[in-house]
């Protein structure tokens, strides 16, 4: 990256590379006027990503494999109960962007662990850079785990068999390890992630066709299903069944409200984005926030309502697995899942890159780009991955705590905490609104982490599992 040093008020063009950002004392944050307003210059980077690459990136950071159970929890809301929780969820992460950006226009920084230094000092370097590590490992291994477990079951749909054979191109753990070796680990070798917003475009063409299967299965698939056992009874029930509802309380309602949450959680991915956009101005940046958390909150209201006005209150909680009790051998449906694998490896590199930067921040602080370091980091979080999906077959639920802790810290709690220390009283004090709602804001967060830990406890006593993590 390149920096700016600054003597005297001249600017002297340095070209030192570092990744990953340098110091807080050898960054300086430069304001000039422009028009009668002050536009921040950063001197941590000189981005080139386009806008529309951007959007990319930031929109496939945010989709997770959530949206497959999304159906499923608004089966337990009605629709207009889920489209108003999805609303707010989507605007109160647009105002969490708008916080971060905020924190990292007034001090001229663009890491997340920067900002905890400056707010922080050292403990709150450390703690941003170990949250976010945490719940990117979680989400890598989210996505690793559906791999392990779908794409034996695809290969073996494809091939026409009706049990997994011994073949090792049936065993999962072979075959995340392939993927890792031949698709992952080069994406994630990139030196910007701004060229990865080509697979993440890829990525989310993908999830349209998954979009697009859902809503043509709507009109394709009739209710009452035979196979759910309800088409032989009275007129009245089938009625009952195959209408859709608009608001639901149930004991799964409560369940629901952590899941959508944590539905549009990408803020490790803005501060990196942000460093390597081209033209970097808080504003430009909250559109590419703005336009990517529109777009997902489209693409999972339309497959959520899609998805229960198919099946209605026999969908499950994954909603592939109720197109298979329909017909296993659903050519389209197989593709679905073939496209969904698909979108899910390229989004690991993208969750990748925000790792390595905490890595970097905590371990190697001002050290030029070096690409055996920036290989090496990525081929050691790949390898350690990897052997968690492989060898710790409870990993998924050890990171659903995780998940369920880091992602509301990531989303309602440092960007609150961040806006009211590192924001000067001097330009807005304490008692000031943006402070009170930046301060009710992270209280919210706190609110979503108890939630979630009570409810996997619960979980937990009762013997079910569902997922309440970010990804």
């Amino acid at each position: 990256m390149e920096l700016q040093k600054v003597s005297n008020g001249v600017h002297h063009d340095a070209d030192a590379s570092v990744e990953g950002g340098v110091s807080p004392e050898e960054e300086k944050f430069l304001q000039h006027k422009d028009g009668g307003s002050k536009r921040p210059q950063f001197t941590d980077f000189e981005g080139k990503t386009s806008f529309g690459m951007s959007v990319f990136n930031l929109s496939n950071a945010i989709m997770g494999s959530g949206i497959l159970g999304l159906s499923y929890a608004m089966s337990n809301t009605g629709i207009v109960l889920f489209l108003m929780l999805l609303t707010c969820i989507a605007c109160l992460s647009c105002y969490s962007v708008h916080l971060l950006l905020r924190s990292a226009g007034v001090v001229g920084i663009r890491a997340y662990e920067q900002l905890g230094f400056r707010a922080f000092g050292h403990p709150g370097k450390i703690l941003a850079a170990v949250i976010i590590t945490l719940h990117n490992i979680g989400a890598m291994s989210s996505y690793l785990f559906i791999v392990k477990y779908e794409l034996p079951l695809v290969i073996q749909a494809f091939l026409g068999q009706t049990s997994i054979s011994d073949n090792w191109f049936m065993n999962g753990n072979y075959l995340i390890i392939i993927v890792t070796a031949s698709i992952i680990l080069p994406l994630a070798t990139m030196k910007h992630l701004g060229y990865l917003g080509y697979t993440s475009g890829f990525s989310l063409s993908c999830m349209v066709f998954f979009l697009s299967v859902v809503i043509y299965k709507k009109f394709n698939i009739a209710c009452p299903l035979e196979v759910f056992g309800n088409y032989s009874v009275e007129a009245v029930t089938v009625e009952n069944t195959c209408t859709a509802k608009y608001f639901t309380i149930n004991q799964e309602t409560a369940y629901t409200i952590p899941i959508l949450a944590f539905a549009f959680v990408c803020h490790p991915e803005v501060l990196p984005i942000y460093t390597e956009l081209s033209n970097p101005t808080k504003r430009r940046m909250q559109n590419i926030g703005n336009v990517s958390i529109l777009g997902m909150f489209t693409m999972y209201f339309f497959t959520a309502t899609f998805g229960y006005l198919t099946f209605y209150g026999n969908t499950e909680a994954e909603l592939l697995h109720t197109y298979n009790k329909v017909d296993p051998l659903d050519t389209l449906i197989l593709c679905v899942r073939l496209a969904v694998l698909v979108a899910v490896t390229l989004t690991v590199p993208v969750v990748l890159f925000p790792i390595r930067r905490a890595l970097m921040q905590l371990l190697f602080p001002g050290k030029s780009f070096h690409w055996l370091r920036h290989i090496a980091i990525a081929v050691c979080l790949l390898f350690a991955v990897n052997l968690l999906v492989i060898f710790v077959p409870n990993i998924r639920d050890i990171f659903g705590i995780t998940g369920a802790t880091t992602a509301p810290t990531l989303i309602f709690i440092l960007p609150g905490l961040f806006y009211v220390r590192i924001v000067p009283t001097s330009q807005e004090p304490l008692n000031s609104r943006p402070k009170i709602m930046a301060v009710c804001f992270t209280t919210l967060g706190f609110i979503f982490m108890i939630m979630s830990l009570t409810f996997i406890g619960l979980d937990w006593m009762s013997g079910e599992k569902r997922s309440l993590g970010g990804h």
